[in-house]
């Protein structure tokens, strides 16, 4: 049985995400997800690209600096941040997916960042391959909507909702808790039909996590590999980096998640979510060619 784990990280399937009709192989390359918030509020760049043709721009602009996922979010989820009704958040996203769609290289795959059905729905109709929803799927109207079509997944963790996970959260241990929780997504899934080679697993960081608990998850990434599912890491300008690097504003943010991509490739991960593509998909393939050279 010790055996089995062992081996579990290496086992070819675990390193293969079906996308629609594609199967990723992220053993030997990893992929860069670039970050388009089509919001007023969310943390890092709110307000910069609420309009649906700067929203468009800004997808094509990651897409050249090599970002081969392009993740679309119309509402923040950033800690303390207000809902956001159904249409609203359609309004924001479907114009610059459908125009993404039209424009974007045969190879770029769309994700839609949302947790109601409704707008992930849409955003597959739309042109989108990929439903990030930071509620790991809880809904069992949103695995409906995963269940009838052939989308990419990423399952996420989140401690309560973004409107109150960073007061206070507790774990036991937090690694663990993250774990069981997937597995537990994992098996709701399977029971709606959904192959389990469709999902991608992210712990999460910042959403429902204190500095600790962050720190934690950053160091049980070979743990985590246990899982047997690819590992997406979203960690790209989140406020406990200017807490560790001891300096505010979010330009002072870029060069430590940049070290953090070259640390969490060569610790397996294999999807990194970033706002900044080039310099990150440079520390990705640095990680590579020393891993696999």
């Amino acid at each position: 049985m010790a055996h089995h784990t062992a081996s579990s990280k290496t086992e070819p399937e675990a390193n293969i995400w079906s996308v629609g009709s594609r199967n990723i192989d992220l053993s030997r390359a990893g992929m860069i997800m670039g970050i388009v918030n089509v919001t007023p509020d969310s943390f890092s760049d709110g307000g910069y690209f609420q309009d649906s043709g700067a929203a468009t721009d800004r997808a094509l602009a990651l897409e050249e600096e090599g970002a081969a996922i392009i993740d679309f979010g119309g509402e923040s989820t950033r800690p303390g941040a207000a809902e956001v009704t159904v249409n609203d958040e359609l309004m924001r996203v479907l114009p610059p997916i459908e125009e993404f769609a039209s424009r974007r290289r045969p190879k770029t795959l769309i994700s839609i960042d949302t947790s109601k059905p409704e707008v992930a729905s849409a955003a597959l109709e739309a042109g989108a391959d990929i439903i990030n929803d930071v509620t790991g799927f809880s809904n069992p109207e949103m695995r409906s909507v995963a269940a009838g079509s052939n989308c990419g997944m990423v399952l996420m963790h989140m401690l309560g909702t973004p409107r109150n996970m960073q007061k206070d959260p507790q774990y036991g241990n937090v690694t663990r808790e993250v774990m069981s929780y997937w597995r537990q997504q994992l098996a709701l899934c399977a029971q709606d039909g959904i192959a389990t080679q469709r999902v991608v697993l992210d712990p999460g960081i910042g959403f429902g996590k204190s500095l600790s608990h962050n720190l934690d998850l950053l160091k049980a990434l070979p743990e985590m590999q246990h899982s047997g599912r690819p590992l997406l890491m979203g960690v790209s300008r989140k406020s406990f980096i200017a807490t560790l690097v001891g300096k505010e504003g979010i330009a002072n943010r870029e060069w430590p998640t940049v070290a953090l991509s070259a640390y969490l490739r060569q610790q397996g991960a294999a999807i990194l979510r970033v706002h900044d593509p080039q310099p990150n998909l440079q520390a990705m393939r640095m990680s590579e060619a020393i891993l696999h050279g």
